[in-house]
């Protein structure tokens, strides 16, 4: 099945604050930082869509980068205000999100689905339906759904951390494909790798 769609905005999922930043629910925001950083882009919070934003150049087509300043819980209510300002439909939208029920260092890209109790994903299909696509980091498991919250919002040890840069830096190798709408080839690539 062939899958063609150019993206418009990309949205990674995350917390704000230093105490966040190198914490497993922040995978989102790693792609997106590295994906800033491989195509020039600067980051600027804006207040209008209670996020901080970034404008990248790909190929010949321009793509709104955005991480939601709103906490997890509320990630939607940045993403929808964004998509609906620049009239950006559901499935012109690329979400980044950390995935528990995949392998650290697995990466997955779908699109629609249900949230699988994350949070953020939650709210952004509450405000934005379920046509948004997705690229899921794996993070792994703790092994009981008791221990999830403490789990994501864990310090990342740098074993596991290292796992997941490595799977967004062939996301990155594998951009222009994902971002021009070649989907197909993407996800050949992204799904057949084994994380070292």
């Amino acid at each position: 099945m062939s899958q063609e769609v150019a993206f418009d905005l990309i949205a990674g999922l995350g917390n704000p604050g230093p105490q966040y930043e190198e914490t497993r629910h922040n995978a989102g925001f790693w792609f997106l930082d590295e994906l800033a950083a491989r195509y020039q882009g600067v980051f600027r919070p804006d207040k209008q869509f209670a996020g901080e934003v970034c404008k990248v150049r790909v190929g010949q087509r321009t793509v709104t980068l955005l991480k939601p300043m709103t906490f997890m819980n509320r990630s939607g209510q940045s993403i929808a205000s964004l998509a609906a300002y620049y009239r950006i439909p559901a499935e012109r939208v690329l979400v980044v999100h950390d995935e528990l029920d995949l392998p650290v260092g697995a990466v997955r890209i779908k699109q629609g689905g249900g949230h699988g109790g994350h949070n953020g994903l939650r709210d952004t299909i509450a405000r934005l339906g379920k046509d948004f696509w997705r690229v899921r980091l794996g993070i792994g498991h703790p092994g009981h759904k008791d221990d999830v919250v403490s789990y994501v919002l864990a310090r990342t040890p740098k074993s596991d951390h290292a796992l997941i840069m490595d799977a967004i830096a062939d996301c990155m190798q594998e951009f222009g494909h994902i971002s021009g709408g070649e989907l197909n080839k993407a996800m050949q690539a992204l799904h057949s790798r084994k994380p070292a």
